[in-house]
């Protein structure tokens, strides 16, 4: 065992709080947990700790600076004879047994404390460290062999925010759309029936991973339902303006109309208001009963884009032979 004050970096004068200051260096530096693929750093470790078992402590320094104890802190027997080393125990009466009972002092100046703080919890005194009870430098004083690090806790990963930008065609059609997790992944979700913008979908476990063995994060979903050129979302029912020229509406007519799941033809009676609302059941959003709303159509007719000679003798001529209101007596 090298001389402590060498092993841990400090003059033979330092002070208790340089000697304590340089120990916490030192193992937070070397300790097992934060090395895990160096054996060596291992062994570094265990010399440390002996180290500070013996400079740590007040009693234990003194003696070895006067020569009563060695680096490992055993006593130093002399040439005399056993007589006044007051560090033993009832020898062996028969067969020369061996020292029995070198007592440490223990906790070396309390580094079992000074490890807690730097690595937050170890076990009590008198467990055993990684480097093992008979690993390197668990020498006297060691109780057990060194502070019994516990298995850090394990931390839940955080939660992904993601935001899926979805259309009225996906609600309608696939009821999915595509997101991509934290992990580079793209993956299907499924929307829930009758979906609404800004309602969050969990995906368990998809989120951020975690700490020490902790498990996952979840992914949280956020639902954003795109404008649509065409159709305006109220609740599960669908809105849709469909413009007509004057002779559809006078004559009567089947118009191409638009819906999420495919174009069909709507009739249109003859002289159709513009403003008159037709419905087309079914053709709306999906409900969370598992039905779906309605799309409803508003008439919107549409004049000519230029002027037209005949229309408006016509128009001069109705006017004159059959006048008709087209406002109530509220207007009046």
């Amino acid at each position: 065992m090298r001389d402590p004050y060498s092993v841990l970096g400090v003059a033979k004068s330092a002070s208790e709080s340089e000697i304590k200051k340089a120990f916490r260096k030192l193992a937070k530096k070397y300790h097992p947990d934060q090395n895990k693929d160096d054996p060596g750093a291992q062994q570094r470790f265990a010399e440390v700790n002996q180290a500070y078992e013996i400079v740590g402590d007040k009693d234990k320094r003194a003696q070895f600076d006067r020569g009563e104890i060695d680096a490992e802190g055993k006593q130093k027997f002399s040439s005399q004879g056993f007589e006044g080393f007051s560090g033993f125990e009832d020898f062996g009466a028969a067969g020369g047994g061996g020292a029995r009972g070198f007592k440490s002092s223990g906790g070396g100046g309390g580094f079992d404390d000074i490890l807690n703080d730097i690595f937050g919890g170890f076990g009590g005194r008198g467990g055993r460290s990684r480097t093992g009870a008979g690993g390197p430098g668990a020498g006297a004083g060691f109780a057990g062999g060194g502070p019994r690090a516990k298995a850090p806790p394990k931390i839940k990963g955080k939660n992904a925010e993601i935001v899926a930008r979805v259309s009225l065609e996906d609600i309608v059609n696939s009821g999915k759309t595509q997101v991509t997790l934290p992990n580079r992944k793209t993956v299907n979700v499924t929307l829930p029936k009758g979906v609404e913008d800004g309602e969050k979908i969990r995906l368990k476990g998809q989120g951020y991973p975690g700490e020490n063995g902790g498990p996952a994060g979840d992914a949280m979903v956020e639902v954003r339902i795109k404008p649509h050129k065409l159709f305006e979302i109220k609740g599960s029912d669908l809105h849709l303006d469909l413009p007509l020229t004057l002779y559809e509406a006078v004559l009567g007519a089947k118009v191409r109309t638009p819906t999420l799941s495919g174009a069909v033809n709507l009739t249109i009676p003859e002289n159709a208001s513009s403003g008159k609302t037709m419905r087309l059941k079914g053709k709306g959003l999906p409900t969370k009963n598992g039905g779906h709303g309605d799309l409803l159509v508003k008439l919107q007719i549409i004049m000519p884009p230029h002027g037209d000679d005949e229309l408006e003798t016509l128009m001069k001529a109705w006017k004159e032979i059959t006048p008709y209101r087209a406002r109530g007596p509220e207007f009046d």
